[in-house]
């Protein structure tokens, strides 16, 4: 129904008041009763021009009982409160832009309603002031609304997470200044453009978790994923781990849930992840040592228990185990003349336990420089890896030191006891491995330290 009313019925608006374009009656009230906001108009007298469908379902006020009506006094609103608001509305005649209210009304069934207003004066085309429209809707949903602005402002300027819209493409749409530096880029530079250009590694991953949301919607709990952002040209990729929180967004005007992309919230938490993963290993470390230590003090003989410990050792550290003992002739011979003998030694042809290689083992010819010997010479541990790529270069490379083929990083751990340098025990990883590291050596020479106890307490008994 049309919300303009004839000019010439008792109580309706003047001739200064707003109304529709000739002709088109339908088009006006189309616009009004279409807001999702509530609006009512009045004209210099203040009596009631206009009155839209979303007032109505407020207030429960029709248009044809609310038009027409001078103010709201008596029926929207207690009579007491009626002068103070009429003058508070019109008011906005006078003003330049929009004044903003809060006051109640009533609904027809009684209720007080607390509404928050927008006016402002409506004026002829001389100039005249003619009226004054009157936007308002329930103090509750305008709060919400906008604490919703603020939050999403909050977020994209303020929030210590990285905060990306990812659209429904699978390209970031407006990321805030956390994200921007975590990727490494601009804000501006990164909109628009594939997640692969920004990630070296984890692309794929990230793409999953992102059309996974779009299809199904947010996982119940954060996901870590790992990446390796791209830099500038010549700088290193680093790789990172992100903590990621994931929202769907979908269109709150359509019928039906039309998805507008994915929310994704990011923390770094390298390093925490990293100390996470340090402590599990050396847990895991610390526990092994406790089961070889019971299994070692269960063997008749101090070789075997010598052997028990490698193979403790073994379990998600190395691929193969070497004890290297001096010979005993000359135990305080200088490092270039020391002549080591192979003791103990896991298979060479796969994975199998530590075994004596039999009575009085086979001496060694090691090169000069060799790592078994420069452990011997400082007393403490040496680290070496293959300089080059390929099987051809790997088996050259662990020939020409000894070493079982395929190894690829070798850890040597001088074996000491009573103040004396026993021998050597070699560790050895293959190219499925990483190399070896400063705590992996720690671990290396807790371990030395037991094998050494043993094989001294062999030599004793010997």
């Amino acid at each position: 129904m049309s919300a303009t009313r004839d000019t010439k019925r008792p109580g309706a608006a003047s001739d200064d008041a707003p109304v529709p374009p000739p002709g088109r009656p339908d088009l006006l009230a189309a616009l009004l009763d279409g807001m999702d906001a509530a609006l009512c108009a009045f004209d210099a007298e203040g009596r009631v021009t206009h009155w839209n469908r979303e007032a109505e379902h407020l207030l429960g006020w029709t248009t044809e009982e609310a038009v027409g009506r001078d103010g709201l006094a008596g029926w929207a609103v207690r009579d007491e409160d009626a002068e103070e608001i009429k003058e508070r509305l019109l008011s906005a005649m006078g003003a330049p832009g929009r004044q903003v209210h809060e006051f109640a009304l009533l609904t027809k069934d009684g209720r007080r309603v607390l509404v928050r207003t927008q006016s402002a004066g409506v004026r002829t085309a001389g100039g005249e002031p003619a009226g004054v429209y009157c936007a308002f809707s329930e103090v509750h949903a305008q709060i919400d609304l906008e604490r919703s602005i603020a939050l999403s402002e909050a977020l994209f300027e303020d929030a210590a997470w990285g905060v990306v819209l990812v659209d429904a493409d699978l390209r970031p749409a407006v990321a805030n200044g956390q994200a921007a530096r975590a990727l490494r880029t601009g804000r501006s530079a990164l909109l628009g453009r594939p997640l692969g250009e920004l990630l070296e590694q984890g692309v794929e991953e990230l793409e999953s978790a992102l059309q996974h949301v779009m299809a199904q919607g947010a996982p119940s709990a954060p996901a870590d994923v790992w990446v390796a952002v791209r830099g500038e040209a010549g700088e290193p990729v680093r790789r990172r781990c992100w903590r990621s929180a994931f929202v769907r967004l979908a269109s709150p005007l359509a019928e039906e849930p039309v998805p507008l992309g994915v929310g994704w919230l990011f923390q770094d938490i390298t390093e925490a992840k990293l100390a996470e993963q340090e402590a599990s290993v050396l847990r895991f470390r610390d526990h092994q040592l406790h089961r070889a230590g019971r299994a070692a003090a269960e063997c008749e003989e101090p070789m075997e228990a010598a052997t028990v410990y490698l193979d403790f050792a073994l379990a998600g550290f190395a691929d193969d185990a070497l004890i290297d003992l001096q010979h005993p002739a000359a135990p305080d011979q200088a490092a270039a003349q020391v002549q080591l003998v192979r003791v103990a030694a896991t298979p060479a042809a796969g994975p199998g336990p530590c075994l004596p290689t039999g009575p009085g083992g086979f001496p060694l010819r090691y090169p000069a420089g060799h790592p078994a010997l420069q452990a011997v010479e400082r007393g403490g541990s040496v680290r070496s890896s293959c300089g080059g790529a390929g099987d051809a270069v790997a088996s050259g490379w662990a020939a020409a030191r000894k070493w079982p083929d395929g190894s690829v990083h070798a850890l040597c751990a001088v074996l000491r006891s009573r103040g004396r340098t026993l021998g050597v025990v070699t560790f050895l990883r293959r190219s499925s491995r990483k190399a070896f590291t400063r705590a992996d050596a720690e671990y290396a020479e807790d371990v030395a330290v037991r094998v050494a106890s043993a094989l001294d307490l062999a030599e004793l008994l010997g």
